[in-house]
C-alpha cells in the first residue's frame, strides 16, 4: 500500500475514534455546558467525512487503474495531498464551529462552518481532478 494512502487509512481510523467517542458522550448526557444534541452534527461529520470518505479517499488511491510505471505510476501525488489537508482543515473547522455555532450562534462560527465546508469541496474537487485519469479509461490506449 503507498505511503500516502496509509496516510488517508490512518486518519479515517482516528476520524472513527473520535466519532465514536464523540458519540458516546452524546450518549451519555452528562451535565455540562454544551447542550448534548449540538454535538450530533459534529458526529456525523467526523463519521461520514472523517472516517467514510477519507476510507474511501485511501482505497481508491490505493487500488484504481494505474496510469503509468515507476515511481509516478499513480499519477502526480500532489492533488492527493492537497485534497487530504483540506478535507482535515474542513473537517477540524467544523468539528469547532458546529458545536459553538450550537451554544452561541454568531458570525464567527457561521463563517468557519461556511470555511470548513468549501475546504472540503475543493478535497473533493482535488481529489476528483487527480482520479479522473485513472477512471476514464483511456490510459490502455495511450490517451492518458
Amino acid at each position: 500500500m503507498p505511503r500516502l494512502a496509509r496516510l488517508y487509512v490512518k486518519t479515517a481510523f482516528i476520524y472513527l475514534l473520535l466519532a465514536l467517542a464523540v458519540d458516546a458522550l452524546a450518549l451519555m448526557r452528562v451535565p455540562g455546558p454544551l447542550p448534548w444534541a449540538a454535538l450530533r452534527p459534529t458526529y456525523w461529520h467526523l463519521f461520514l467525512v472523517g472516517w467514510v470518505t477519507q476510507m474511501i479517499f485511501g482505497a481508491a488511491y490505493w487500488m484504481f487503474p494505474i496510469v503509468g510505471y515507476g515511481p509516478t505510476k499513480r499519477g502526480d501525488e500532489r492533488p492527493v495531498w492537497v485534497a487530504w489537508f483540506l478535507l482535515n482543515a474542513g473537517l477540524v473547522l467544523r468539528t469547532v464551529a458546529e458545536p459553538w455555532q450550537a451554544r452561541a450562534a454568531g458570525p464567527w462560527p457561521a463563517g468557519l462552518l461556511v470555511a470548513g465546508a468549501w475546504l472540503q469541496w475543493l478535497a473533493g474537487l482535488a481529489f476528483t481532478w487527480h482520479i479522473w485519469p485513472r477512471i476514464r479509461g483511456w490510459y490502455r490506449r495511450g490517451r492518458a
